[in-house]
């Protein structure tokens, strides 16, 4: 007997956070996206205050976030 298990919130596309942080990386969205607002925040931040200088900090973070989050926020795997 197989069991399947549902999630209280619908399930985010993958392909859409990868986008997101790919071109949108440096500023966070695909977090925000994926319900993750803290580090979307931080990612903001450090651009902003910067004047940009420090964004390619906040480009290499979701360049390696979108290699390694796999649920969002919610704990919801993304499909």
């Amino acid at each position: 007997m197989q069991t399947t298990f549902s999630y209280p919130y619908p399930p985010k596309s993958r392909i859409t956070y990868v986008l997101l942080g790919l071109f949108l990386g440096c500023l966070g969205i695909h977090n925000f996206y994926a319900k993750r607002s803290g580090c979307g925040i931080t990612q903001l931040l450090i651009s902003v205050l910067s004047i940009g200088y420090l964004a390619v900090i906040s480009g290499l973070w979701s360049f390696i976030e979108i290699l390694i989050v796999d649920k969002d926020g919610n704990g919801v795997p993304f499909k």
